[in-house]
Order: C-alpha cells, then structure tokens, then sequence
C-alpha cells in the first residue's frame, strides 16, 4: 500500500502515521505546505516529555479528520492548498547543534523553495532556530506569541533554555519586538521589562476576542510575521499535558476564535509547542495541539482563495 492508498483509507483511525492523514513526503515539489515535527526537550526546566508531542498531536488528529470541511470554515483546506507530513526532523540524542544543522538544512531547502511549514514541537526552545530559519528567507520578522510565559528571561543567557528565545532573537535582529505581541502571560512580568507588547492572560480573557485581535493586527502592520503558539496559553483543564502549566489561561474556545482573526496577517511560519502527552488524560491537550495547528493551515488556506 503506498502513501496515497493509506491517506485516502475510508477509515479514519487506520493507519494513522501522519497529521491528519496526509501524505508522507520530503519532496518539495509534492506539497505547498509542509508539516514537520521536531521532538526536542533538552531546553525543559520543567515536566520533561514534550519531545513526544509531534507523535500526540499526529495521533490525536485522527479524530478530527472525518470532516470534510473544518467549520466554520466554508472550504476544505486540502481542496485549496496541498498539505504534506515532512516527518520528524533526525538528530542525535543529546546533541543541541545537530538540531540547528537540521533545522538549517531542511527549513532552508523548504523555505527557498516557497513552502510553507507548521511545525509541532517539542520544547518552546525549538522556535529561536525556526526564527533563525525564517529571518534568512524573509529578514526581520513579527512575531505573535501565544504562552504563559514571557520566555524572555535575561537570567537564561545560557542558549539551549525553553525560557530565554525571545530574549535572544531581537538581540540577533531576527525579530522587532515593536511590532510583536503576547497573549495569555501570567507569570513574571512587569510593565516596560521588555519592548514586546503584552495582552496577559486576566486582560485576554476579560476583553472581546474582537478587541484582542484588532491589538495584535495593529502591532504587526502588514510585516513578514511568525506565530508560535505554546500551548501552556491555554488554561490546564483545557491542556494539562504539558510541563509548565499555569492556571488561569485561555479557553481552547477563546484561542481558536483569536487564531480564525488572524485573517490578512502576513503569517510566514507557525508553530504550536510543549505538548506533553504522557502528562495527558484522553488526548485532551494533543487534540487542542491538532486543533489549533488545523486552523493554522485554515489561515493559510483562506489567503490563497
């Protein structure tokens, strides 16, 4: 049976080997996006286990591949854009530099071909090489950062941490913290730390979703921009494996209707980061992983129509 024949199988829990049941494929030319895992854990301070978060997510789509049209969308994203599995990226155990050298090889090849990719941590270490990635094919990026964290932690100079990549990506001109934003923190912050605009969690889930999403297009303008979603965001009875988790988040409702306004952004690149399933309880936070990277591609798809 070849990857075609598994991906068109009447059943929908059969032979579930890929994100929502498409093609396995490394070839550039078969898809306009690609998805890609990254099973890395090493930058962890906290729950290790997010490096089992590419395969969680992956399996946990299963259950949302019997619609033929995500609603309330009004098409079918695989009708509009050709979306591919890439697989998970190969590096040895242990060793933090292969897993730039792949990111390199493999995003850049992708990247200068003009694909698109929604990548599926692992850590939230992993988005500062994806960042690197993006900024040499598009410069200077926004960024829309969804977490419970600032992950801005000047303490954490030391490279390979989960909580110091947006500390070091404007350092590196990567990124332009004026024109980025983040939804969702409750932990350590206060006003004027850092040059990133701030929605916390309180303020997110008080104000409309309308109201959110008019702040975070005003902050990104019409730039090139990145999205990273960690998916601690969401409060942890809607995502309890992970390995940081901090109550008072954001409903994974609240979430997806700030993610469909995103809408006219220029998004270049996305992730969604520090799935835990062994952490989990019947699939709860891989579902809302797979949940909220779909309507990702939804973006995507709805600028190409």
């Amino acid at each position: 049976m070849n990857c075609e024949d598994i991906t068109n199988s009447y059943s929908i829990f059969a032979n579930v080997y890929s994100y929502m049941g498409r093609p396995l494929t490394r070839n550039p030319d078969d898809a306009d996006v690609f998805v890609v895992g990254l099973p890395y854990d090493l930058g962890t301070s906290g729950r290790s286990g997010t490096r089992g978060g590419p395969g969680g997510i992956r399996n946990a789509s299963a259950n949302l591949r019997w619609e033929e049209k995500r609603w309330p969308w009004d098409f079918n994203i695989f009708e509009r854009l050709r979306v591919a599995d890439y697989g998970d990226l190969e590096f040895p155990t242990g060793n933090h530099d292969a897993l730039f050298d792949a990111v390199e090889s493999h995003y850049g090849q992708l990247l200068a071909a003009g694909k698109k990719i929604l990548s599926f941590g692992g850590d939230h270490f992993v988005t500062l090489p994806l960042l690197r990635a993006h900024h040499k094919q598009f410069g200077k990026l926004a960024m829309i950062h969804f977490d419970a964290h600032t992950d801005t932690y000047k303490e954490d100079e030391a490279v390979y941490n989960h909580g110091c990549m947006f500390y070091h990506a404007p350092r590196e001109g990567i990124i332009d913290a004026g024109k980025s934003i983040q939804i969702g923190i409750r932990t350590e912050y206060t006003e004027g730390r850092h040059e990133y605009e701030v929605i916390s969690a309180a303020v997110a889930n008080d104000i409309s979703v309308d109201e959110i999403v008019g702040r975070v297009k005003q902050r990104v303008g019409a730039s090139p921009c990145y999205l990273t979603f960690d998916i601690d965001c969401l409060d942890p009875a809607y995502a309890p494996g992970t390995g940081t988790p901090v109550a008072g988040g954001l409903t994974s409702d609240r979430a997806l209707k700030i993610i469909r306004g995103l809408q006219g952004i220029d998004l270049v690149g996305m992730d969604l980061v520090e799935v835990a399933p062994s952490y989990d309880h019947a699939e709860i936070t891989s579902l809302a992983g797979a949940t909220l990277g779909l309507e990702m591609l939804y973006l995507l798809g709805a600028k190409a129509g």
